[in-house]
C-alpha cells in the first residue's frame, strides 16, 4: 500500500512538472529576455512586454509545442489509468495499460525537449542560456520513464 502511495505521490509531482515546463516562461534566458514554447517577455525601459516569437521555424515550434501538451495529457491519462486499474483489475495482473501511456507522455517531452535543444538558439548559445523549465522537461523526461518501467513491472500483490 505504501508503495502505491509512493507512486501516486510521484506521478502527481511529474504531471506538475510537466505543467511547469510548458507553461512557465523559462526555456530559453537572456539578461533582458524570457522565452517560453508560446512567446517570449522582453524588458525595454524597466517595463516587461510580452511578444510572439519571431525568427523561430514555425514548423519545429509547433512541433515542440504539440509534444508538450501531448506529454502532459498522457501523463493525466495515465493516473487516471491507474487509479481505475487498481479497482478493476484482478490480483498479479500488471498495469500495462497505465504503463503504455506514460511511456507515450515520456516519448513526447523527450521529442520536444530534444527538438528544442537541437532547432533553437544552436548558433547564439554565449547570448543566454536554458532556463528552469528546460531543465524542468528533462527531469520530467527521467521521472516518466521510470514511472512507466514501474507501472510496466508493477503487479497487485495478494495480501
Amino acid at each position: 500500500m505504501l508503495i502505491l502511495a509512493g507512486i501516486v505521490v510521484l506521478h502527481i509531482t511529474t504531471i506538475i512538472l510537466l505543467l511547469v515546463a510548458t507553461i512557465d516562461n523559462a526555456w530559453w534566458m537572456t539578461d533582458t529576455a524570457y522565452t517560453d514554447l508560446w512567446g517570449r517577455w522582453e524588458l525595454v525601459k524597466s517595463a516587461w512586454h510580452y511578444t510572439n516569437l519571431k525568427g523561430y521555424p514555425e514548423d519545429y515550434l509547433q512541433a515542440v509545442q504539440a509534444t508538450s501538451v501531448l506529454a502532459c495529457i498522457f501523463a493525466i491519462l495515465a493516473l487516471f489509468v491507474f487509479v481505475a486499474q487498481l479497482f478493476t483489475l484482478g490480483k498479479g495482473q500488471r498495469f500495462t495499460f497505465s504503463g503504455v501511456l506514460q511511456l507515450i507522455s515520456c516519448l513526447c517531452i523527450m521529442i520536444a525537449a530534444s527538438i528544442y535543444t537541437a532547432t533553437f538558439h544552436t548558433e547564439d548559445g554565449a547570448a543566454g542560456g536554458y532556463g528552469h523549465s528546460f531543465v524542468l522537461a528533462w527531469i520530467s523526461f527521467v521521472l516518466t520513464l521510470i514511472l512507466a518501467i514501474t507501472y510496466l513491472i508493477l503487479r497487485k500483490k495478494s495480501e
